[in-house]
């Protein structure tokens, strides 16, 4: 079946996700997150770890030599959404115009075209997955379908309350899959009022092993992935879990790193 995959990845929000509140004491949070992207990038090339960020295009945008160290640096830059919209809560011509400004964004300040596509609030409209084969993306990680085996994108799906589900036709779409378990957001940001966040790293790091052990154990060949975020996992504390886990991970045999769009073709290959 083959080694486990790793993937690490990092949704480089900044100061897009609060952009919404108006408040310059919460985008001060965002403005953190381009300040811990350096010290992932050390981390990451010490163990000489590839990476993929998820990076909205008002990021790119907002701080692009940052965006240019990624890529120097060998990493994945994917896309992830203009401003943080959730697609599902607004019509198609801002999703379209959310998508080709971000791709243009990309090719501004960095020169790439991502093939790789993550929801803000991993949510999607019933547009998404058509909007994505319009613009060649090749892989998508936004979905719950499996927790780690990616598998093909559906479109055409019909929720009828009075009838069974319809599963539509598979599309020429990836989809590495994601679970708020292991996502580092809703564990450690405080949201007053939303999210009480602040957990003890030693308890996430049981979750986050955790679910690397059973992988290891009982999905050979397949993909474990987790989603970070800077301003989150760059917090001192935090970021002394992350570099044991890191280790913890590259201890076992057969476990390899990879950016997400080298795994996404590495599990296109024998589907063909």
């Amino acid at each position: 079946m083959g080694p486990l995959t790793v993937c690490l990845t990092f949704d480089f929000d900044a100061i897009s996700v609060w952009l919404q509140t108006g408040s310059p004491s919460a985008m001060s949070r965002g403005e953190f997150g381009a300040r811990a992207v350096p010290r992932i990038l050390k981390l990451l090339d010490h163990r000489s770890i590839p990476a993929t960020f998820f990076v909205p295009g008002h990021t790119v945008l907002t701080y692009p030599d940052v965006v240019r160290r990624i890529r120097d640096a060998g990493h994945e830059l994917a896309h992830h959404g203009w401003v943080h919209e959730n697609p599902a809560r607004i019509d198609e011509p801002a999703e379209r115009r959310a998508m080709e400004k971000g791709l243009e964004a990309f090719d501004t300040v960095a020169g790439v075209r991502p093939t790789g596509w993550r929801s803000p609030a991993w949510d999607m409209s019933e547009r998404s997955v058509d909007l994505l084969l319009e613009h060649g993306f090749r892989y998508d990680s936004s979905m719950m379908g499996d927790d780690f085996f990616p598998y093909w994108v559906r479109r055409g799906d019909v929720a009828d309350p009075d009838g069974p589900y319809a599963f539509g036709e598979p599309a020429d779409l990836v989809q590495i899959p994601v679970y708020w378990g292991l996502d580092d957001f809703p564990v450690f940001e405080f949201v007053p009022g939303r999210n009480g966040g602040l957990a003890a790293p030693g308890a996430v790091r049981e979750i986050w092993q955790g679910d690397f052990d059973f992988a290891y154990r009982d999905c050979a060949g397949g993909v474990y992935t987790l989603t970070m975020h800077p301003q989150v996992i760059g917090r001192g504390h935090r970021f002394l879990m992350l570099e044991a886990l890191v280790d913890y991970f590259a201890s076992n045999d057969d476990v390899v790193f990879s950016r997400m769009d080298e795994a996404a073709d590495a599990w296109r290959r024998p589907q063909r």
